[in-house]
Order: C-alpha cells, then structure tokens, then sequence
C-alpha cells in the first residue's frame, strides 16, 4: 500500500500491509486507525515516546482484536501526544498533528493523530484514548464524534497505562451513527434506540470545581442548544455539579509516576521537556495527598446525578494555536471535559457539543437523537 498523503501528520506508522479483518461484520469495508498508544501484534508501537520508538509487540490489545473480528481495515498506527499526556496535537519526537479544520490551531490532544486523520478523510474510524479529554478535545478541535466511555465499560489491557483510575478508551468518527456501531463492537453490546423525549437535560454553565483551589471556566454556549433540545422532547432545566471534598489531582500524579516507574527517572533524558516536567513533579506528591486524593475520588463517585442528562460545551476558551505552550493551556482546555474521567462517567463530543451522564448507552441514545432529529 502506498502511504496517502498525510500533509496532516496524523499517522506515525502507516502500514505497507493493511491489517485485514473478517471478511464480513458490522465495520466490514471500514478503513480504521489505531492510536499508537494501543498494542498492535508485529506493528511498532511507540506510546508516541522516543523510550519505545523501536518497541514491536507480539500480542494485539483486545479492543484491536474486536475490531478486526468485526471486519474492520487497520491501516496504521495514530500520532499522539507523548504517552498521551497532554491536551495539544505536539508530539517533539514524531512532530506536531495539524489540524485540517482549524488551520494553525490545535487538534487537542492526546488522540490527536485519530482525529485529524479522520477529519481529513484518511480513515474512517478512529480507537483513541480518554484519560482526561483525549478523546473528545480532538473531536472538538476537529469537528467530529468522540465519546468517552464509562469507566470500565472498554477492555484496556494493551494500552500504556497513564492514570489506571482514570484510563479509558473510546471510538472517533465523523457521525454518532458511525461512533455508536465502533463502540457496540468494543464493548460487545447493541447500539442503542435513540432518545432524548422525556429526559431530563442539565445546563452545565460552569464546570465543577476539583478542589485543588482553581476556579473553573464557565461558559452560556449551551443556550444556543436548547430549543432544539426541547424540539426532541428533552426537559431542560439549570443545573450544576458540586465537586469533590477534597483534591483529587495528587492521585494522578501519583498513578502517572507509577506508570512510568520502569523507566523515570532512570531514562528521564529521553523524555520530552513537556512530559519530563509533569513527571518530576510527580516524583514529589505527598503520600498524605495521596491518599485523602482517593477517599475524595471514591466518596464523589457516589454522587447520584439529579437529571438524566448534562449539556455543555467541550471547550469554553478559544481554540490555542498548535505551537502553544501545553503546560499554559491545558487546564483551562480541559476544564468542561476532565472531571467527567474522574467521576468515571460516560460522555459523548458531537463538535463543540457535549453530552454527560453515568452510563454510555444515555449519552448515545441522546446523541443518535440529536443526530437524527
């Protein structure tokens, strides 16, 4: 196979061999890209590092299994931000992803490679990651269908881990109908009826506050949606999401650090400068921290939501250019989108457009409506 044209640098490795699935399945006929943060059998996978730039696995992750068993065409391995952990399409290894939207702005990160490569019409389908954002940033940036599945709910094992608590993987697609079909096959259950008549939909004008001190961002951009909301039967109401007793980022940091015990500080000079930094800070969470961070995790994870259904916008601030510095921007970027990782909940990105709630099967049914009309 001759490598398309990726003036986008989406793809690190293509392949000279496209990897073929069953001859017939629900992806039967679909071209498919796999973020190279997931393990490909005799296919380098590099976790988007210069540490395994030479890495070639010898057994697939499973959700790569599903999806060859489903009939789906791999046809390489995505571009990411380093060990995808980072809210930007720069990788300092293997160059930044650019955006065939928003010319000049990011793609977001971390499954950026998926999301430009599908925006540009290389592939049709993208497995990225969500630890954060990085699934549904990248289909913002890049106008497309990212969902962030519940936790649990996707296979991981194969996938580098970087926040094990958090760590989850999810479909990209161009429509909510192509993204519901990848997710069915990932997950091994059936697309669901869409629906949004009779749910009750939650306006989320500002995001939680995390208790680590900083004040969200707050945005009004999903006023611009309700009429339609109410046009499909939906209920909308304000609502708002009291956030956890107490700081919750000292567990990442520590599970990060965790993550990469085998290799930093021990090869930290093969880091890039971006992630080097967040991982030395790593190396200095107080364990006290720690473990106030995980009774604050597991008691906000009993919250009960009193509406069906959250709306707000992926993104409240304007989209960064691609060459930003990662490390200004990456909570003000991520703010409406990463507490959704750290309640484990489900969450689906139609553009700009976001939709909340415990399980995945509520925010596709809403999103197939919203799709359909």
């Amino acid at each position: 196979m001759t490598a398309p044209d990726d003036r986008w640098n989406a793809v690190i490795t293509w392949l000279d061999e496209p990897l073929e699935g069953a001859s017939s399945g629900p992806l039967a006929g679909r071209t498919l890209l796999v973020k190279d943060l997931i393990d490909t059998a005799g296919i380098r996978t590099t976790y988007g590092s210069r540490v395994y730039a030479d890495h070639v696995p010898t057994r697939h992750a499973t959700v790569v299994h599903r999806v060859l068993d489903a009939g789906a065409t791999i046809l390489g391995k995505a571009n990411l931000a380093e060990f995808a952990w980072g809210v930007l399409g720069a990788n300092e290894f293997y160059g930044t992803v650019h955006n065939p939207v928003r010319p000049g702005r990011t793609t977001g990160g971390s499954s950026s490679g998926n999301a430009a490569a599908i925006a540009a019409g290389l592939c049709d389908l993208g497995i990225g990651t969500d630890t954060g954002c990085s699934v549904r940033l990248p289909a913002a940036a890049c106008e497309l269908v990212g969902l962030k599945t519940r936790l649990g709910s996707v296979p991981i094992d194969g996938v580098y881990p970087l926040c094990p608590s958090f760590d989850t993987v999810g479909p990209l697609a161009r429509s909510v109908t192509d993204a519901a079909a990848l997710w069915s096959v990932l997950v091994g259950r059936p697309v669901p009826e869409p629906r949004l008549e009779g749910l009750v939909v939650g306006i989320l004008r500002r995001a939680p506050v995390l208790g680590d001190g900083r004040e969200t961002e707050a945005s009004d951009t999903a006023d611009s949606w309700v009429e339609r909301l109410h046009d499909l039967g939906a209920r909308v109401v304000e609502a708002d999401i009291p956030g956890p007793p107490a700081d919750t980022w000292p567990v990442f940091l520590h599970e990060a650090a965790r993550s990469h015990s085998a290799t930093f500080p021990s090869r930290a000079d093969e880091y890039g400068a971006a992630i080097r930094t967040k991982l030395e800070a790593a190396q200095r969470v107080d364990p006290d921290a720690v473990t106030e961070g995980y009774r604050s995790l597991l008691a906000w994870r009993q919250l009960v939501p009193e509406v069906d259904l959250f709306v707000s916008p992926c993104v409240a601030i304007d989209w960064p250019p691609e060459d930003a510095d990662e490390l200004d921007v990456r909570l003000p970027l991520s703010s409406f989108l990463r507490w959704v990782n750290l309640l484990g909940w489900a969450a689906l990105a139609i553009g700009n457009l976001q939709l909340v709630a415990p399980r995945d099967e509520t925010v596709l049914a809403a999103g197939l409506a919203w799709e359909r009309g």
